[in-house]
């Protein structure tokens, strides 16, 4: 007699292992009545069960079949057996998905040390091992022992398997997205291709993993700035992946949702959200409403919803995806602190900075508490409450803040690391803020050179401080050498962004600010009024840069002793910022005591 647990267990043995997850959350109802029922199943079908509860996101119901099937197969196998230690690795798995990264470490270690005993220091399990703790080392932030991990594990694999062999290729994969980590981008970039190269010539041009390795090259070149190839190497990756997998594949959504990410880097956030909008209704359908990836979208469209400017919405959905991330994963697992981040990060767009303020500090206790002091996303939440602290006028605390971070930024990630340059160049904002230009401007400049070296003359980072360095000349009242910088700037931006990427517009206005303060009124109008009708075409006629960009004009036209003009544009603004931001957002403020001045 077959119990109803063991017929399930058979099915799932002799379904295909192509586009596993599908087939997974089918089976994922009835594997769910079978452990209600408590029916008593041979390990493997537990363990089958617990791949199918892992692939819908039902971390929780993995671990503890994992860990019945453990202490089963301890007693009965041995704590040395294959079947038992490829069990613990299963379990670490778990862990790490439900963001218990420390406990994932310290199995996966117990597993290699018992694997390399019993099988050995160079056998395929013992190696496939010692990747999954270089992925725990990533996962704790150790970015750089991860690194010299998977360095071993690569010469190993080369070794064993040969050059070409697909788990040496998987390694080399892995140790590219280290590099990555380490703020190596270009490094990266140069690994993926001989891996890309490989993989087409070893399994071909649609192999799954050929794709996967696609993706990845395309994300190198997004962190290089160069998003326009991005795009382009997702939308071909995309088209096969429909036509290898289907249009409802998890990969597929995936990278159509890292299309979205790159529609964002080229400042095409209306395609990014209605991309981002499709994707989620697939997910929900194919995967569940509740499924981590499914909630990860939200995520997502509640970011694109903050570049168009609508903050309310975006507080709104990323306060849903908190709720549901909370009851998935739990309340410290790292997705739900990202998503506290990110709804403090919405509190301060809507000028609510002092609940802003009060949600960083939590989640800062608890990622220290998680994932350690000196995690990159603990130093992350650190700089971010630093913000915080500027935003409500602390600017000293936040000085002292983003020096502990740029300190432990230095250590944890080197000192040309791009998060360690980012905070520098939140520091100089603090000393700009206190008064202190020259100090700023000093330091902008070392930031400026560090990110040509690391990251080229024309990333988008890169132009962005130069950008930020104007600035910083226009405070000391160098208003010649901010315009020169500016138009610099302005034109890289054009080449390497477009005409019409929310950045370029940014330093447009800030160029016309420059001919304001040159006493250039009449081409800084000129040049507003160019602003704003793209800004209006671009964001809309409500988004916050829209309606600072006529209050600058406002500003022109009152320059230029047109203050009945000024004034009813002013007037407009403050209509829309009251209506959109509230009363008594810092902007609506602002723009009343621009009136006020007239």
């Amino acid at each position: 007699m077959f119990t109803m647990g063991s017929i399930l267990g058979m099915a799932i043995l002799e379904r295909p292992r192509r586009d596993v997850q599908l087939p997974s959350l089918l089976l994922y109802p009835h594997a769910e009545l079978a452990v209600q029922m408590n029916t008593k199943v041979a390990w493997v079908f537990k363990l089958q069960y617990a791949m199918i509860f892992g692939e819908g996101g039902r971390y929780k119901q993995a671990e503890k079949l994992e860990e019945e099937v453990l202490e089963e197969q301890k007693q009965v196998l041995g704590d040395h057996h294959p079947d038992t230690l490829l069990t613990m690795g299963n379990l670490a798995s778990s862990y790490s998905h439900l963001g218990e990264h420390q406990k994932a470490k310290e199995l996966k270690g117990i597993v290699l040390s018992k694997q390399k005993q019993v099988l050995g220091e160079n056998h395929p399990d013992t190696l496939h091992t010692m990747g999954s703790l270089a992925v725990s080392y990533s996962n704790l932030g150790q970015y750089a022992e991860a690194k010299e991990l998977e360095v071993i594990v690569l010469e190993k694999r080369k070794q064993v398997l040969g050059d070409n062999h697909p788990d040496t290729l998987h390694m080399m994969g892995n140790l590219a997205v280290s590099y990555s980590n380490l703020g190596q981008y270009a490094e990266a970039k140069e690994l993926e291709v001989i891996v890309l190269e490989k993989r087409k010539q070893v399994l071909g041009d649609n192999h799954p993993d050929t794709l996967h390795m696609m993706g990845n090259l395309a994300s190198s070149y997004s962190a290089l700035g160069e998003h326009q190839k991005a795009q382009e190497l997702k939308i071909t990756v995309l088209a096969k992946r429909k036509q290898v997998l289907g249009e409802n594949h998890p990969d597929t959504l995936h990278t159509m949702g890292s299309l979205a990410v790159s529609y964002s880097n080229l400042g095409q956030y209306q395609e990014a959200k209605e991309l981002e909008v499709i994707v989620l209704e697939k997910r929900k359908q194919v995967l569940g409403d509740n499924h981590p990836d499914t909630l990860h979208m939200m995520g997502n469209l509640a970011s694109s919803y903050s570049a168009l400017g609508e903050h309310q919405k975006a507080q709104e959905l990323k306060i849903i995806v908190l709720a549901k991330r909370k009851q998935v994963l739990g309340e410290n697992h790292p997705d739900t602190l990202h998503t506290m981040g990110s709804l403090a990060s919405s509190y301060s767009a809507l000028g609510e900075h002092q609940k802003a303020q009060e949600l960083k500090i939590i989640v800062l206790a608890k990622r220290k508490q998680v994932l350690g002091e000196n995690h990159p996303n603990t130093l992350h939440t650190m700089g971010s409450l630093a913000v915080s602290y500027s935003n409500l006028g602390a600017h000293q605390e936040a000085k002292e803040l983003e020096v502990i971070v740029l300190e432990k930024r230095k250590q944890v990630l080197g000192e040309n690391h791009p998060d360690t340059l980012h905070t520098m160049g939140n520091l100089a904002s603090s000393y700009s803020a206190l008064g202190e230009h020259q100090k700023a401007q000093e330091l902008k400049i070392i930031v400026l050179a560090k990110r040509k070296q690391v990251l080229s003359e024309n990333h988008p980072d890169t132009l962005d401080t130069m950008g930020s360095l104007a600035v910083s000349y226009s405070n000391l009242g160098q208003y010649q050498e901010a315009k020169e910088l500016e138009v610099i700037v302005l034109e890289k931006q054009k080449q390497v962004l477009g005409e019409n990427h929310p950045d370029t517009l940014h330093t447009m206005g800030n160029l016309a600010s420059s001919y304001g303060n040159l006493g250039e009124h009449q081409k800084a109008k000129e040049l507003n009024v160019m602003v704003l009708e793209k800004q209006k075409q671009m964001l809309g006629q409500n988004h916050p840069d829209t309606l600072r960009t006529m209050g600058n004009l406002a500003i022109s036209y009152s320059n230029l002793g047109a203050h009945q003009k000024a004034k009813e544009l002013g007037v407009l603004v403050l209509e829309k910022r009251k209506q959109i931001l509230g009363a008594n957002h810092p902007d609506t403020l602002d723009i009343e005591q621009l009136l006020d001045s007239m």
